[in-house]
Order: structure tokens, then sequence, then C-alpha cells
């Protein structure tokens, strides 16, 4: 027979249970935070690059070089080819992701510096969020949208006072890149769910194998390379480390902890690449650069705690 106290008493299985979704979230956080760090190094090693190879090089190489060591881990570990549902979704995120942000991202360096095109990014969460919300469906609360939406209008600001009241060629190109960049982010976080994150990055790297390795023996054939340690470390950092490695532990990320959340996690990617490029490059910041980076970072908590 069962006394008052005891049908009272705490579960011990349901209060153990309600603290178990906080471990994958946790582990998810890290993981797409270990991805942001990768990424806030893209563009410093994109400027090192740019020093021994052309920009269409530097492009294609990269993917070439990202989707053998990609192709040779799923030959290695036998992974089957992913459901033919699946390859369309693979498309956009090679087309975004493996094609598009790199190649429009590096002719933007050509005649942007690192912090500005670093700043200029801060606005990827926002076009993230908003991708998902049209592709996914997911439904951020309203403080989550007023957060992403003052972080953007601080990167707007930024980039027209920086531009002397007019959008240069290499902000338009920056803000093509954010477009194709969310999009292969939303559709990669989607996938992520159904498959692991290492996969759906690996296959869409091989996805592109075929197109980039003509392009890769076309564009060396017409832009000179000059080998050099700086040259030589961008292109294998980008390669390996931005486009494999960050992508690999941003998409298990994203697939812990949502789309909208992890994409604000992005918001700390500026201050960290003007870091790297005050000490890698030994570009001379502008007053802006820092406190527009701080405050799309103080977003950062009001998202994090927003309910999406």
């Amino acid at each position: 027979m069962k006394t008052k106290n005891s049908a009272t008493a705490p579960n011990p299985i349901a209060v153990s249970g309600s603290a178990a979704p906080a471990r994958p979230a946790v582990r998810g956080t890290l993981q797409a935070g270990l991805g942001v760090a990768a990424f806030s190094l893209t563009f410093p090693a994109t400027a090192w690059g740019l020093e021994g190879f052309g920009p269409w090089s530097l492009v294609a190489v990269r993917s070439v070089l990202a989707a053998l060591i990609a192709g040779g881990f799923l030959l290695a570990l036998r992974v089957p080819l992913p459901d033919r549902r699946h390859w369309a979704g693979l498309a956009v995120v090679a087309a975004g992701v493996v094609l598009g942000f790199p190649l429009l991202t590096t002719l933007a360096l050509q005649t942007s510096t690192t912090a500005h095109a670093a700043v200029v990014v801060g606005l990827l969460p926002l076009t993230t969020a908003l991708f998902s919300a049209l592709r996914v469906g997911t439904r951020p609360s309203r403080t989550f949208w007023l957060a992403a939406l003052a972080g953007a209008a601080a990167v707007v600001a930024f980039t027209v006072q920086q531009s002397g009241g007019a959008l240069t060629t290499a902000d338009l190109y920056l803000f093509a890149a954010l477009l194709v960049c969310a999009a292969g982010y939303t559709e990669g976080g989607r996938l992520a769910r159904t498959m692991p994150g290492w996969q759906v990055t690996g296959w869409a790297l091989v996805l592109c194998l075929p197109l980039g390795l003509p392009a890769a023996a076309i564009a060396l054939a017409y832009e000179p390379v000059q080998w050099n340690g700086h040259g030589v470390t961008g292109l294998l950092w980008v390669a390996a480390g931005s486009q494999l490695l960050g992508l690999v532990v941003w998409y298990r990320g994203m697939a812990a902890i949502g789309i909208p959340k992890a994409s604000q996690l992005q918001l700390a990617q500026p201050l960290l690449t003007l870091v790297w490029s005050v000490l890698l490059l030994g570009e001379h910041l502008t007053v802006a650069a820092p406190l527009t980076a701080a405050a799309v970072l103080v977003c950062i908590a009001v998202t994090q705690r927003a309910r999406g």
C-alpha cells in the first residue's frame, strides 16, 4: 500500500533523466565552438595562401586536397553511399560551403583586410537562422530574433562606416558569400540529424572533386605559383582545417544543439579573427572593428539564453 509520502516522493529515474539532455547540449556546444575556432583562422590563412597562389588556384586546390583526404577516410572505413534522397542536400552543401563561400571570400580578400571581412561575416549567424526558419521550420523566440538583429545592425553600420558610406566590390562578394554559406550550413545541419556530420562534409567534398580537379589544373596553368612558407601553410590550413575538420565538428554541434543556437556561436568568430589578423598578419585595427565585434559578442549570451 502506498503512503502519502511515497506518492509524492521524487522519482530518482525521472530526476536523473532530466539531467541527461544537458550532456549532449554541452558536448554539442563544445563541438560547434571548436568549429568556430577553426573557421576564425580561415581568413588569415587565406591571406597567407594568396601570397603563394592565385585566388582561383587557391580555392580549387584546397577543395581537391580536402576531397582527397575525406575520400580516403570514406574508402578506408567502407562508408556506403548516401541515400538518393540526401544527394540534393549534399549538392547544396557543396555549392555553398565547399565552393561558393571559399571563392567569394577569397576574391574579397584580394582588396579587403581580414579584419574588415571578419566583421562583415558576423552577419552569418543571422542569415543562417533565417535560412533555417525557411528550410527546416524552426521558430526561434522573439528575444532570439531581437538579439540577432541587433548584432546584424552593428555589422551593417560598421560596413557602411568603413566603406565611406558606399559598399565596395569586396563587400558585395562578402554579402553574397553569406547567403550561399548560410544555405550550405542550414542544409548540412539538417542532414547531420540523419547521418554523421563528418560524412556530410566528406560526401560534399567528394561531390566537388570532378569539378575541382580540372579547375585546379586550369587555374594552376594560368596563375603563377610562388612556393613559400606562408602560401603552403595557408593552403594546408584552409584545406584540412577549415574545409574539413572545422566542418566536421561544426555539423556535429549543429545537429546536437540546433541550427539557430549553433549559428549564434559564430558571433564570436569576428573577434577571434581580429586577434589572428593582428598576431599573424600584423594588421592595424581601427577602433570600430573591436567595438563592433564586442557588440555582437553581447548578443551571444542573449541568444543562447533565448529559447530557440
